[in-house]
C-alpha cells in the first residue's frame, strides 16, 4: 500500500489555515505546520497555530523570514533565523521539535543548510525534514492537485509539501484528499527516512547534498 504523508508550509494564516484544519478533520488526518516566524509571532496566527497543535497536528519551524536559503547565510544570520522562529514558538510544548529549511521553490541542494545550525539541530535532538513532492501549489492554484497526485503516484511513501497561504491554491483540497483515498493510500503523520537527515542529535543521511560548506 502506498503511504503519504502530508505537510503544509508558510503559514499560518488566519483566513486559510482553519479552513485546512477543517479538511482534515473530516478525515481524521493528521499532519505538520512548518510554520514561518515573521507570522507565528502575530497573537492572531499563534492562536492558529495552537489550534492546529491541540487538534494533533505537529508544529515545526520553517525559519523567520523565508527570504534566502539558510546555506546563503553567515552563521550568524542562519541560526538567528532559526532561534527567531524557536523564540515565537516558546509556548510548543510537543515532545519533539521540528524543522524544516526554506528551499526557494522547492529546490533541495546545498543551500538548504549552514554547518552551524546543523550543529544547533544536532545539539537540540531536532529533526530535519525535507520532502520528495512540491506540487507547486502556491504558483498554480487552479491545476497543483494533478501534479501532486502523479508525484503521490511515483513514490511508495511521498511526502507532500503544500502551502496554507491565501493563493486560493486551498479550495481544492478536500478533492485531492478525496482523490487519494479513493486510491487507496494509507495516510500517515510520520516522515519517510530518507526524508530526515537528521534527528534526535544524530545526522542520519550524507549531510553534503544538503548543507554549504563554510
Amino acid at each position: 500500500m502506498r503511504k503519504v504523508t502530508l505537510t503544509f508550509d508558510n503559514g499560518p494564516d488566519p483566513a486559510v489555515t482553519p479552513y485546512v484544519l477543517d479538511c482534515l478533520a473530516r478525515r481524521n488526518l493528521k499532519t505538520t505546520f512548518f510554520v514561518m516566524g515573521k507570522k507565528v509571532v502575530l497573537p492572531e496566527n499563534a492562536g492558529v497555530a495552537k489550534c492546529a497543535r491541540d487538534a494533533g497536528h505537529r508544529i515545526g519551524n520553517h525559519t523567520f523570514s523565508h527570504s534566502v536559503p539558510l546555506g546563503e547565510l553567515d552563521a550568524e544570520g542562519a541560526v538567528d533565523e532559526f532561534e527567531r522562529t524557536e523564540k515565537a514558538l516558546g509556548w510548543l510544548d510537543q515532545p519533539v521539535r521540528l524543522f524544516r529549511p526554506y528551499g526557494r521553490g522547492g529546490m533541495l541542494g546545498p543551500h538548504l543548510l549552514h554547518p552551524a545550525l546543523v550543529e544547533r539541530l544536532r545539539d537540540g535532538g531536532y529533526i530535519c525534514v525535507l520532502w520528495k513532492a512540491i506540487a507547486g501549489d502556491w504558483k498554480n492554484p487552479d491545476t497543483w492537485v494533478e501534479k501532486a497526485l502523479a508525484d503521490c503516484r511515483g513514490e511508495v511513501w511521498s511526502l507532500v509539501v503544500l502551502h496554507d497561504i491565501p493563493s486560493g491554491a486551498m479550495r481544492r483540497l478536500n478533492e485531492f484528499l478525496d482523490r487519494l483515498q479513493d486510491e487507496g493510500v494509507e495516510f500517515t503523520q510520520e516522515y519517510p527516512p530518507d526524508c530526515v537527515p537528521i534527528a534526535g542529535g544524530k545526522v542520519l543521511l550524507p549531510i553534503e547534498p544538503y548543507c554549504a560548506s563554510h
